[in-house]
Parts: C-alpha cells; structure tokens; sequence
C-alpha cells in the first residue's frame, strides 16, 4: 500500500536586508569607525598609532554601483620599508565606485597600469606587478623610480616590484607610493609562508590581511578595477565546485632565456640586459610567459582568473586569485593582470552624484530545517533542507513558494532540496511518498 507523509512545513521569514543588499561587492567590505591604525619605525618593535581610521567607512549603493569610503589604511600594523622609502600609509580618504554588475570585456583586453586596479576588502589598494622602473635600451641602464632619470617613451623591459623591491616591503607585503599604501600580491605575512624569504617579521609583526589555509577556500578578498572578485589561493579544484580544495595556480611561468632580445610572442625588440645575479630571472614581466593548461581547471587564464564557483557566488563568476607557487611564496602576476578580464569602469570620485542607500550589515541566523514552523534565514544564503532517505522508489515532492532559486536537489529524486530565498518572504514544505 502506498501512503503519503507530510514531514515538514517550513515558513521562511527574512530579516530586513533588501536583494541588492546581498551582492558581494556591497556585503564583503570590512566597516570600522573607531578604531585607529599604527605603524612601525625602524628599530623599534613596538608600533606606533597613526590616528587613522582602519578599514572601510561606509558602503552605498545605487541600482548599479557601489560607493566605498575609505582612508586606505589597514587595520594590521603598517612598515617599516627598509628599503629607504621615506613615506609611510597615510590617509587616502577616497571613495571607489565599483560595478555592482560586471560585464566581460568581449573586445581588446584593457592592460593594467601602474597605481590602483583594485581594492582590497579593508580598503587598502591593489597595484600590478610594476613599480615604474624599466630597462632604458639607449642607456642600457635603469629608468624611472629613485635615484633614476625619467623612463620615455616605450619600455620593453618593465621591472617587477615583487622581485626588485623585495627589502622595501613590510611584513603584510606592502609598503606605500606617495603615501598610497598598497599590495602587489597576496596579502599574507612573510612569516606564514612555508618558505620564508623575508626576516622582516621577526621584529615587525603583523597578521596581513589574512592567512592562507590550504583545507578550505579561500575568503573573498577584494576586487579589481573591472569589478570582478579577488580571492585568495587556494580554491575548489574544479569550476563547477567539486575536487576538493587545491592551491590556484598561475599559467604563467619563466622563459627559458639567458638573454633578453625577443618577448615571448617572438617579437624582437631593443637588447636589455643579459640574465645575471643582478638581473635574475624574473626581474622583468617581460621574463614570463603564458602556457595554456587546458586539460587542468586549477589553473588559470591569461588574466589569472577563471570562471568558477565559489562560497560568495554559488551560482558562478569570473574570479580573480592571489597566486603563488608551492612554498606559498608569490607567482607572477600575483593578483589581477597583465590584463583585465572584464570592462575595466571603477574608478576613485570625489563625490556620489546619485541617489544611494546605504548598507548597514544585519546579523543572520541559519534555519533548522528539521523544525517545522517560522525560522530566519539570510536573503541571498544557501539553505539546505533534508529528511532521512526512504525505501528505493520513495517520490519527495518538494512545494516551494516565493522566491528562490534551486542550487542542488528539489527534485522527485531527492531527500535534500538546497535553495537561496532571493525575496523577503517563502514556505519549503516536503511530500513524500513511499513505495
């Protein structure tokens, strides 16, 4: 005899955030308007406070943008730059209009360039692999940067500041331009690297932006000036979510090159200086090269992206990450770059010239589907719904109502039912029928 069993009624009621509220370039940033940062001078271990307020201000948004405040200053202790940068993080107080919807760029990739091509959750910039020293072919010596005349014109050899200015970065991977304090690469402290190549932590100390976990994905964060996401390194192995947790990997890797005559598309251009101690492997973009991976989904394009799903975004995005190579020790190009995936439209404004809402974080708490009745639940969350698997041939008919969108199960076949309640309001009840 078949029969029929009504296990749960479920009546998901939301607290107050509205749909737009649940898009990560809104809801990721860190907020703070207390606390003040410090810095670090050289040969004294103990920091130094700054008066600036850490992190992120405010967020507002628009049905299309959102508008970040911030002064541009981290929240973990800045310097010293023994490198002899006289500058240290001062206040940027900017505001970052960022697309709340990118686009792919469907035409000719836009190159990143020197200064801000994104922003980190805690409002610190983000800078490409440059620091605006190349190699001058007329004087076969180095321009651009301290100490050094003007680069003009064409540069063929464009000096990495990961690999040249290595002495001048504090313990988080930073240091400052004018006062811009800003990363290069992925924002993890020298001394949590499997292999250290920076004693600069011994003395100053300090837990960066996070720290990389090899058994779980990596937090979201930041985004580029596409307003694409920025993550970590490690990552699901596979696009679509399953793999389990790998390390990202460049696709990048260094040319095979004891002179510098040609790019690695084969183009000759002007001599820079020969592969030496001095100018090691690496010391210029121009070392690298890009190989195609296309049988290994842990690696990625020539952005360093690839379209993938991560905790933030269930259903899918173009993503950005924060490459380095076994020792947990930075790989070209390091973030975003040397091009941008999608229509690069963020920009630094002065001001917000639209009508704005703005966001206010709203604690959440995730419902026991076991329990029948009213729960709270976050708009824009995963939530999974589930009784114990009946006999073969037992039909689960799954009644939803409101809006939602299905991310696994739900169907006649299945005991679980995992959805996102899109809308302010719904029910998820279950019929099962046994055989």
């Amino acid at each position: 005899m078949r029969h029929f069993v009504m296990i749960f009624g479920l009546a998901a009621l939301f607290t107050g955030q509205v749909l737009a509220q649940t898009n990560p370039v809104i809801t990721s940033w860190l907020l703070n308007n207390t606390t003040t940062g410090s810095y670090y001078t050289q040969g004294n271990s103990t920091p130094v406070g700054n008066n600036i307020l850490v992190n992120c201000q405010s967020v507002r948004y628009s049905s299309s943008w959102a508008y970040i405040a911030t002064r541009g200053v981290p929240a973990y202790p800045t310097g010293p730059f023994l490198d002899g940068n006289p500058s240290q993080a001062s206040d940027q107080n900017g505001i970052f209009k960022l697309p709340l919807n990118p686009q792919q760029n469907t035409g000719t990739a836009t190159a990143t360039t020197g200064g801000n091509i994104g922003l980190f959750i805690n409002g610190v910039a983000l800078f490409d692999y440059r620091d605006g020293v190349a190699w001058n072919t007329t004087t076969n010596a180095l321009c651009g940067g301290p100490g050094n005349t003007p680069c003009s014109g064409t540069t063929y050899w464009n000096r990495d500041a990961i690999v040249a200015e290595r002495s001048g970065f504090d313990c988080a991977k930073g240091h400052p331009a004018m006062g811009n304090y800003h990363h290069h690469q992925n924002p993890s402290a020298f001394d949590m690297d499997l292999t250290v190549i920076s004693t600069i932590c011994t003395l100053y100390d300090s837990d960066a932006l996070y720290t990389i976990d090899n058994t779980e994905h990596s937090p979201l964060l930041g985004f580029a000036y596409d307003g694409f996401p920025i993550y970590g390194a490690y990552a699901y192995q596979n696009a679509d979510g399953t793999g389990g947790i790998v390390r990202i990997k460049s696709g990048y890797q260094l040319r095979n090159i004891t002179t510098r005559t040609h790019w690695a598309d084969g183009t000759d251009v002007p001599n820079g200086p020969n592969v030496s101690t001095t100018y090691p492997l690496g010391y210029f973009r121009e070392d690298y090269e890009f190989v195609s991976h296309p049988d290994d989904a842990s690696y990625l394009d020539e952005h360093n992206g690839r379209y993938c799903y991560t905790p933030e975004y269930p259903c899918g995005t173009y993503a950005y990450f924060c490459t380095v190579d076994a020792n947990h020790n930075s790989a070209y190009p390091y973030a975003v770059g040397p091009t941008f995936y999608g229509v690069k439209n963020a920009q630094k404004v002065t001001s917000i010239t639209e009508t704005t809402t703005t966001y206010t974080p709203v604690a959440c708490t995730t419902p026991n589907p076991s329990i029948s009745g009213n729960t709270t639940a976050c708009v824009g969350t995963s939530q999974t719904y589930s009784v114990a698997a009946g006999p073969t041939g037992t039909a689960y008919q799954w009644n939803i109502t409101g809006d939602y969108t299905v991310v696994d199960g739900c169907t006649l076949c299945d005991n679980t039912c995992t959805i996102i309640w899109n809308g302010s309001v719904g029910n998820i009840s279950l019929q099962q029928t046994n055989p």
